[in-house]
């Protein structure tokens, strides 16, 4: 199979180099933005300017330097960070190891090309390439560009995955709405078995796969026509005869019934006229007009039509030859798409799941999930590890802030169950634990941030003060109702601490209108703090992440029966920051 990347002790190299990192740095990304002025971060963690932040994050992004060596740091300071006050002196230094100990920079990921080149280096011979093995369909026509860009992109991969080990069937864990697995079983024809926790996701997914399979027939039937009518207009005759869409209906093609297509189609096709301007309905044939054209043309030219015959004029013998004929075209159809089918399933799944129990039918599969959510990730790993009938995995993790962690000191998330992280047992054996903030920060999208795809500072200003209101007033800022997204339906700052005080069920009638104004002029100033901060956030975001990432490719290195797995970068983090996917394989 594949070499690995990596061995297993190159990767628990990489791992304690971005703890090291981290170590020193995760008090940025532990920082609540809520605590922001309450607990004055800025002045616990920060012996810089926020203009000097700023700056430095902006000339960083745009100069776009090429990250200096692993383990380079200066004189008197740690990742930029002073040895003795543990605050940050040199912003320049903490962006440039940022990127060091980032994915990219670690330099332990594959691209989405190299893999698949590798993979079809090692598939048997006989199978099938992966644009053979199924139907065209076109899945802009019913995602939006985002997912559109993440299901291609994934299910080239699975589909050659499936040709290396030789299966037919998917498990597709968190399948949520089903794109994914309606694309596999539609483009690649896969059997392809969707697990969703949500049973209105599962229904959703079934209907929507129903309707992308009818629109799928017509695509095909249309594509059929346009390609028969280039034949046509490119036929040797073309010198002779140049024929106008229209005459013979829309698509220039004479059908036994006469112009015109099924009515099945036809409805399609009318529903998807009204979102897709491209589709067109056949137009109405002009029998005039095509008897006066046909009348100037030579007889020699002229290819008609057999009349045809109804079946009550057909002889006995040529009635059964007909009907012997479409039996076996439907039967060669069904076996066609025998294989590729789409069944959607209920179900919460964990490593402990028999999946035998959930699908009786269940032959040796390939497990993949397209982001799924917080635990979920690690525990798709899990059954991979753990059930000898999965030959394969790849799993887009995402919501990291979701994770339970084992060695959390709060112990708020996995007091009885199995912990999402650490995964490998070389973490588990260090004890090591980020903190929710931590991982909430992994979540940030540092490749939108540089394009210019900005946080929402103000929201984030509005809840910090509201939190200093609430400890100057009510006297506990501590609640278990949450403000929820208030923001958004506020006319003003003012208007804004109402709300939240009503949601929150507390006495607004404590504060004027111009108490709380005043709040918001005095923390004004200091708003480029909290935006300073919040960039550094950003910054840190890949290495979270990127350690979440090693966890999990080193725990499939600790297994002895995977025979390959890697890290690799799916999609475009512009289009889709969770881009990276944890691929294995076993022996």
């Amino acid at each position: 199979m594949v070499p690995s990347t990596y061995s297993l002790t190159e990767i628990q190299q990489r791992i304690d180099e971005v703890k090291r990192f981290l170590s020193v740095t995760l008090g940025i990304a532990n920082a609540h933005t809520v605590e922001f002025y309450t607990h004055d971060v800025w002045k616990q963690l920060m012996a810089v300017s926020p203009e000097e932040v700023l700056s430095a994050v902006s000339s960083c992004t745009d100069q776009q330097r090429e990250p200096e060596h692993r383990g380079k740091e200066q004189t008197g300071t740690k990742f930029g960070f002073c040895r003795n006050t543990n605050r940050l002196v040199d912003t320049h230094e903490l962006l440039q190891m940022a990127k060091v100990y980032s994915v990219p920079g670690l330099g332990v990921s594959l691209s989405r090309n190299e893999l698949l080149q590798a993979l079809r280096e090692n598939r048997p011979q006989s199978s099938a390439s992966a644009a053979e093995m199924g139907t065209e369909v076109e899945p802009d026509e019913f995602m939006n560009s985002k997912k559109s860009h993440e299901v291609q992109s994934m299910s080239e991969v699975v589909a050659c995955l499936a040709q290396c080990c030789g299966v037919k069937q998917v498990i597709d864990v968190g399948s949520g709405k089903g794109y994914l697995s309606s694309f596999l079983s539609l483009q690649y024809g896969l059997r392809v078995y969707g697990i969703d926790s949500s049973s209105t996701n599962t229904h959703g997914a079934q209907e929507r796969n129903r309707k992308i399979k009818k629109f799928s027939r017509v695509y095909q039937k249309r594509s059929k026509a346009v390609k028969a009518l280039a034949e046509v207009t490119h036929s040797p005759q073309e010198e002779l005869l140049q024929i106008k869409p229209g005459i013979n209906g829309g698509c220039g093609v004479l059908h036994d019934d006469g112009p015109g297509i099924p009515e099945e189609e036809d409805k399609v096709l009318t529903s998807l006229s009204d979102v897709n301007p491209v589709v067109e309905r056949p137009s109405e044939p002009n029998p005039e007009t095509e008897e006066v054209f046909l009348s100037a043309l030579s007889l020699d030219v002229i290819q008609t039509t057999p009349p045809r015959i109804s079946p009550s004029q057909l002889s006995a013998e040529e009635r059964e030859r007909r009907k012997r004929e479409n039996l076996e075209k439907k039967a060669l159809n069904r076996s066609k798409s025998a294989g590729a089918m789409f069944s959607t399933l209920t179900s919460y799944v964990t490593a402990e799941t028999e999946l035998r129990e959930l699908i009786s039918e269940l032959e040796d599969a390939i497990m993949v999930g397209l982001h799924t959510c917080g635990d979920l990730a690690p525990s798709t790993l899990r059954m991979f590890v753990a059930k000898p009938e999965l030959a394969a995995v790849c799993s887009v993790g995402c919501c990291y802030h979701l994770l339970s962690e084992e060695f959390d000191t709060a112990r708020q998330e996995c007091l009885h169950s199995v912990c999402g992280f650490p995964l490998s047992q070389y973490l588990r054996s260090q004890s090591w634990f980020c903190g929710r903030n931590a991982r909430m920060s992994a979540c940030l999208a540092l490749e939108r941030v540089s394009h210019g795809q900005g946080i929402q500072m103000e929201s984030l200003f509005y809840r910090a003060v509201l939190h200093v209101i609430l400890r100057d007033h009510y006297g506990s800022y501590k609640s278990e109702k949450r403000v929820g997204n208030v923001y958004s339906k506020a006319k003003s700052f003012v208007d804004y601490v109402r709300q939240a005080l009503r949601r929150l069920e507390l006495d607004e009638s404590k504060l004027s209108d111009h108490d709380i104004q005043g709040y918001h002029d005095a923390y004004r100033p200091r708003m480029d703090e909290m935006h300073a901060f919040n960039m550094l956030k950003v910054t840190l975001a890949p290495c979270i992440e990127g350690l979440i990432l090693l966890d999990r490719l080193c725990y499939l290195k600790e297994q002895e029966d995977v025979s390959f797995c890697a890290l690799v970068q799916l999609f475009d983090p512009l289009l889709s920051p969770r881009c990276y996917a944890v691929v294995g394989l076993k022996s």
